[in-house]
């Protein structure tokens, strides 16, 4: 909205700021926090009063999280609001890209929502038919992967770069489509199953933003991505104040989240913030590299999927206890050591995939 103020420079040099994408991420980041910030006890205590028990904790799990009941959930309505509020403000609202990553924030928030609202009201931790949730997050990344190919270019829009190698892209036609809404939709889930200690998801959600926000604003300049050989993708710099949006509405749901939580991010925000970058990592064409910016997320899925497998084949579990840090509760980590530990994982992942930009 404020990014339109750009197109008056002309008569009014002071607007000119508007037109650049940095001075526009800063302040949505700022913007976002402020939001958070403001309102978040507004919203913490509305929700206590309407939940009343709060987010339900699992039977099963480690012993020192059952301090942690009547805690509300949907702290993800916190982190939405100043996301949008920031989106709406700073971004460039003609882009298609930006429309596009906010369809799948707010639609897989809207089904992170309805899960975390049949939890509180029937007080267990099953939520609603996973297969159902399933096709209703492919519908909406299947979507999201049309756009993204109509916004593209040619043949280009529908090929699979590779990092390390400034050249070789793999055309898959329009298998890419299926392929794209399931980076979409296995980012989402990957976030959503990290979130299970306080502060855990968040800040590992953020240095991803960080990363896919500088990468965003490479790639959509044509002189920066030219430097560094990597593929230009017109547009997708529009998405960096969207990831800024993110870090300051981050920010400030951590500044409530942190040990011991007031508030739970629940299946509404780790579903967006998941499904928002794996969106912007097909936008950009670093599908990849979100593997390694966010390989703590598939480290944390993977996991599950392991002792799944193990004990539905051998009868026998891998791990101590899946998603993968409660294994290291189990082992007599405390709750700080792993959140903490992980940051530092997420932190070096993140490193490791920004190096890709520059190692062609």
């Amino acid at each position: 909205m404020i990014a339109y103020l750009g197109q008056f420079a002309a008569d009014f040099p002071l607007f000119n700021v508007f037109r650049y994408i940095t001075f526009r991420t800063g302040a949505s980041m700022i913007t976002g926090f402020i939001v958070v910030f403001l309102f978040g006890p507004a919203i913490i205590a509305n929700l206590r009063i309407r939940q009343g028990k709060g987010q339900p904790i699992r039977a099963d799990g480690p012993q020192t999280h059952f301090k942690k009941a009547g805690t509300p959930t949907m702290g993800g309505l916190m982190i939405l609001s100043g996301f949008l509020v920031s989106a709406l403000l700073w971004a460039d609202l003609t882009n298609l890209y930006v429309w596009t990553v906010l369809l799948v924030t707010v639609g897989f928030g809207a089904i992170g929502f309805y899960d975390d609202y049949l939890k509180v009201t029937k007080q267990n931790d099953k939520g609603f038919s996973g297969k159902f949730r399933l096709v209703l997050e492919f519908l909406i990344a299947t979507i999201a992967a049309v756009l993204i190919v109509y916004a593209g270019n040619g043949s280009f829009a529908t090929s699979l770069a590779f990092p390390f190698v400034k050249s070789l892209l793999l055309d898959l036609g329009w298998f890419y489509v299926g392929f794209a809404a399931f980076v979409v939709v296995g980012s989402a889930n990957a976030v959503n199953l990290t979130d299970g200690l306080d502060g855990l998801a968040i800040v590992p959600i953020m240095i991803a933003a960080a990363a896919f926000g500088l990468i965003a604003y490479i790639a959509g300049n044509v002189n920066f991505s030219n430097y560094l050989q990597i593929h230009y993708v017109v547009g997708t710099g529009e998405l960096a104040p969207l990831c800024g949006a993110v870090i300051g509405a981050g920010l400030g749901f951590l500044w409530f989240n942190a040990p011991p939580a007031a508030i739970f991010m629940g299946d509404t925000g780790s579903l967006a913030l998941g499904g928002m970058t794996g969106t912007i990592a097909v936008a950009t064409k670093h599908e990849l590299v979100l593997a390694i910016i966010g390989g703590l997320f598939v480290i944390e899925a993977l996991s599950v999927i392991i002792q799944v497998a193990s004990f539905k084949l051998t009868g026998k579990r891998v791990f101590l206890m899946a998603p993968i840090h409660h294994h290291f509760e189990k082992l007599g980590w405390t709750e700080s050591q792993v959140v903490v530990r992980f940051w530092i994982i997420a932190f070096m992942l993140a490193f490791v995939g920004l190096s890709t930009l520059k190692l062609r």
